[in-house]
């Protein structure tokens, strides 16, 4: 399966693994990797020397093209950037920040560029800045979102963006909606809740079940009021979060509340008062599988769905 981004980052399909803190580390993207697509290792609250120990695992584990994920809020971002140009891995996703001051950085290390963006207006500026490619992230997905769905997205980025690459993200859990962002005209998917729902996943044994045993109605967004919307599982903690949230809680009580709950649920387990972050297409993630095995009934799903689209009459 050939698109631009299979060529332009030498992988045999065109599926990225999203970059999910506490979740996406070595072990879990060289497996992707090993599969045909690209894994990719998430920095979010993690130290310099986690991230360089975990690259340079990655690095054992495959000889594959694997990628970094920025959280660009982090206050060791510089720090961490010096680690991944040091590496050289093939390339970096971007998102929560300003991505344009650390392109010329980056590629001076021949390292690709690939931001996370909302909209259609920051689309047209990373484009504009030199990026090499973008994941366009709707708000069906889980973690951190924006405010358009991934349908809208992919109807307002899709046709203005030319000159790289673009894949979606944003409830992408099957082949089925690897074929739907192909057929609107993407060059990829980028998708993290399938490959939670894998053995080589560091997740919690608890919050995988949690989301084995969710149904489409079962996920809560805390903080779209505020402007730092995040999709996890309905529990205790985002029925005490909402609460706060209507009820006019200062946005540093929300931060104090929030603070730690996506290790508490990712890491320990406590899917009550920990946040289980995960995409909002549940009913289709009810199995844990190996990589290589999500990957081969993805991709089939995928050509099913494109030749059966062709079966249609016009």
């Amino acid at each position: 399966m050939k698109t631009k981004i299979t060529e332009l980052l030498g992988i045999k399909y065109p599926v990225i693994q999203g970059g999910m803190a506490w979740t996406s580390d070595a072990n879990l993207a060289a497996a992707v990797s090993n599969a045909g697509g690209a894994g990719i290792i998430a920095t979010g609250g993690r130290t310099t020397e986690w991230t360089k120990a975990e690259i340079q695992k990655c690095k054992s584990l495959t000889d594959k093209p694997f990628g970094v994920n920025l959280m660009l809020m982090a206050p060791n971002v510089n720090e961490i950037i010096e680690v991944v140009c040091e590496e050289k891995v093939a390339f970096v996703t971007l998102g929560a920040g300003n991505p344009v001051p650390h392109i010329e950085k980056l590629h001076s290390a021949g390292i690709k560029v690939i931001p996370v963006v909302p909209n259609v207006k920051l689309a047209k500026r990373v484009e504009a800045a030199g990026v090499d490619a973008m994941v366009i992230e709707g708000m069906e997905g889980g973690g951190h979102i924006g405010q358009q769905t991934t349908m809208a997205l992919m109807t307002n980025v899709l046709p203005l963006i030319k000159n790289v690459p673009v894949l979606v993200a944003g409830g992408i859990a099957d082949g089925r909606g690897i074929a739907a962002a192909l057929l609107m005209g993407a060059d990829g998917v980028q998708m993290g809740s399938r490959f939670i729902l894998t053995t080589e996943c560091p997740t919690h044994p608890r919050a995988k079940q949690a989301i084995i045993d969710a149904t489409d109605t079962d996920s809560a967004v805390t903080g779209f009021s505020r402007n730092s919307a995040a999709r996890c599982l309905k529990n205790e903690f985002t029925k005490e979060y909402l609460a706060k949230e209507c009820a006019g809680a200062p946005q540093q009580e929300l931060n104090d509340f929030a603070a730690g709950t996506n290790r508490r649920g990712a890491v320990e387990g406590d899917i009550e008062h920990g946040a289980v972050m995960v995409g909002q297409s549940l009913n289709v993630l009810n199995e844990i599988l190996p990589c290589k095995e999500v990957m081969e009934k993805l991709i089939a799903e995928a050509r099913e769905t494109l030749a059966n689209a062709k079966n249609i009459e016009l």
